[in-house]
């Protein structure tokens, strides 16, 4: 989850949005229901009460002229493509409408019972959760990257151009491969001790390893947690692909400090992608 938005006018918007998608979808906010915005205010999520009982409804914008069907269409090709057994709330229906100069879509998910682990991206203290989470989680994770897809979550012309730009001009960007990523593995989008998988809009095909590299890089803050998943991932993360994905991680987490997202992860990763290129030029391993 993210911070409400600067901009009041936003929070008026998408508010006034989610309540005519609540009426659309003959649905009522839950008492007491906490809002969940997304990044810079481009999603909108609430528990509601539908016909069916406890669900979540989850408003998303983007300007009528901006499309990117890789990211609107994310969850409703996640709920035909990624199969039944990768834990995940169900999508019962989706509701799309315009208001020039924005386009609208609100999806209605089932009500899960379980928390996301944190309430922002970042670790700040240590989940610590039990080995038969982690188990999960790499099972998950395992049926996700074997499942075909043309999606893209990251594509190889922008390593092209962003790796050499944040890390280092002689940094060698061709993935040595690639497969299926949930896209967004921080720990806002994980539950625990029961383990849920949230927010799939970005899913698709990035280098190997990807997912693994995404939750670590998000956990730098917290030595312990950033231990143990490089422990439970070490058959991913500690192979030429592995530290490959972590350095395409790396890249994109700077190229957002320039957007003044992710901040206090800024040095971390710097000396992370400096620890990793170094040991790739010794041509030893990284742990």
């Amino acid at each position: 989850m993210h911070p409400e938005p600067d901009d009041p006018q936003v929070s008026v918007r998408m508010r006034t949005a989610h309540h005519r998608a609540r009426t659309a979808l003959d649905a009522r906010p839950h008492p007491g229901g906490h809002e969940a915005w997304g990044w810079h205010g481009r999603t909108l999520g609430r528990p509601v009460t539908a016909h069916d009982g406890p669900a979540w409804l989850r408003l998303a914008a983007a300007p009528l002229d901006q499309a990117d069907s890789t990211f609107w269409n994310g969850s409703r090709d996640a709920k035909d493509t990624i199969p039944n057994r990768v834990p995940r709330p169900c999508l019962r229906t989706i509701h799309d409408w315009n208001e020039p100069p924005w386009r609208y879509r609100a999806e209605l998910y089932d009500h899960v019972d379980e928390h996301p682990v944190t309430a922002s991206p970042i670790l700040t203290t240590d989940p610590n959760p039990p080995t038969s989470w982690w188990t999960s989680l790499r099972s998950a994770l395992g049926t996700v990257a074997t499942t075909p897809t043309a999606r893209h979550t990251t594509d190889q012309q922008y390593l092209d151009w962003a790796m050499p730009k944040f890390l280092s001009p002689a940094v060698d960007t061709r993935a040595p491969s690639w497969n299926t990523a949930h896209g967004d593995m921080h720990w806002a989008n994980l539950c625990a001790p029961q383990l849920t998988m949230f927010d799939w809009e970005g899913w698709g095909l990035a280098p190997t390893g990807y997912d693994a590299a995404t939750l670590h890089s998000y956990s730098l803050l917290v030595p312990d947690a950033a231990s143990r998943i490089r422990r439970e991932f070490a058959d991913v993360l500690n192979t030429p692909a592995g530290r490959f994905a972590e350095l395409a991680v790396i890249t994109e987490l700077l190229e957002s400090t320039t957007h003044g997202d992710n901040l206090p992860l800024a040095e971390p990763l710097r000396q992370r992608a400096a620890h990793l290129l170094r040991d790739d030029a010794a041509g030893e391993i990284a742990p």
